[in-house]
């Protein structure tokens, strides 16, 4: 359904009354409602035909996934305050009453990987699954909750800026095959950036770095040895002309940015073990680290595809 600018919206905006920076650990009541609309108008209510099959198999899958994940038979009854043989009313008391944030985006992810994955092989399925996916993501901004749903997974974002000028550009390159390894760890990164887990989110964005430029090398033929770290494979994607050789000079200090960025912040911070003293990595550096990753993503992309057509 297309999303309408009311007149109280417009009064709020003009009022001052919008969010203007993300929040992270609350989704708040209207958000979860307008999640179950999605749901409902792509789904249906569990019980008509819709798309050659019974709907009820879609919610069955949904809450299924989520008991099992979770360890229980069903959802909790207090959710809907009486036993139902809908699934569809299970999960959507489950996403309006649920407390625990994770948990909320745990069944919207399941969700919508449903609708993503499900509705793949028709035209007419995918710009249905294309619209849904689209309304959840603006109204995550709408409520100034600082998540989306891109790719199949729920990542977080910190600057709406930051994530259409570089995470979505490297999120896009990543779906090309040759990145396939890449792109699972630095959507790994994402997910545990979003769980507060700052050390694991800091290694996959390493992993997600060398993985493209061994990817890079594999395509050029650059050999390297099995173990090279990030600094090895930076010197071998500068030596062999990734960079148009009349703009070295230019970029004498980008082997040690890169050097410099998202190796040794991982090396510092995530890399090692932490001692008799307790760590604890500031949530804004593994936001910094992530974004950086996500440039140099995109900077030795493009490089690459660059090179291939001079």
């Amino acid at each position: 359904m297309p999303v309408f600018d009311l007149f109280s919206k417009r009064q709020k905006k003009l009022r001052g009354e919008v969010p203007d920076v993300y929040s992270y650990d609350s989704i708040p009541e209207p958000l979860r409602v307008q999640i179950v609309h999605i749901l409902r108008d792509t789904l249906g209510n569990g019980e008509q035909y819709m798309r050659g099959g019974y709907v009820r198999q879609a919610y069955d899958f949904i809450v299924d996934v989520l008991c099992r994940e979770y360890g229980v038979f069903r959802l909790p009854v207090g959710y809907t305050g009486i036993i139902s043989n809908n699934k569809f009313d299970d999960l959507s008391g489950f996403l309006i009453q649920e407390s625990a944030t994770e948990k909320i985006l745990d069944a919207v992810e399941i969700s919508f990987q449903y609708i993503d994955r499900e509705f793949s092989s028709d035209v007419t399925d995918q710009a249905v699954a294309g619209l849904a996916i689209e309304e959840l993501n603006y109204r995550f901004k709408e409520h100034g909750v600082g998540y989306c749903f891109v790719n199949g997974e729920i990542i977080r974002i910190d600057s709406q800026l930051i994530h259409a000028e570089v995470v979505k550009p490297a999120l896009t390159l990543l779906t090309q095959k040759r990145y396939a390894g890449a792109q699972q760890e630095f959507l790994r990164a994402h997910k545990h950036y979003r769980q507060g887990n700052a050390e694991e989110a800091l290694n996959e964005c390493l992993k997600a770095f060398e993985s493209v430029m061994k990817s890079i090398c594999d395509k050029r033929g650059w050999p390297y040895d099995d173990g090279a770290g990030a600094s090895k494979l930076i010197g071998i994607c500068l030596d062999n002309g990734l960079i148009p050789s009349f703009w070295q000079q230019n970029f004498q200090s980008l082997k040690s940015l890169l050097e410099s960025g998202v190796p040794t912040g991982r090396n510092k911070l995530g890399g090692h073990g932490q001692g008799s003293a307790q760590r604890t990595v500031p949530e804004y550096i593994v936001g910094y680290v992530l974004h950086m990753t996500a440039a140099a993503i995109v900077f030795l992309a493009e490089a690459a595809a660059n090179e291939r057509r001079r």
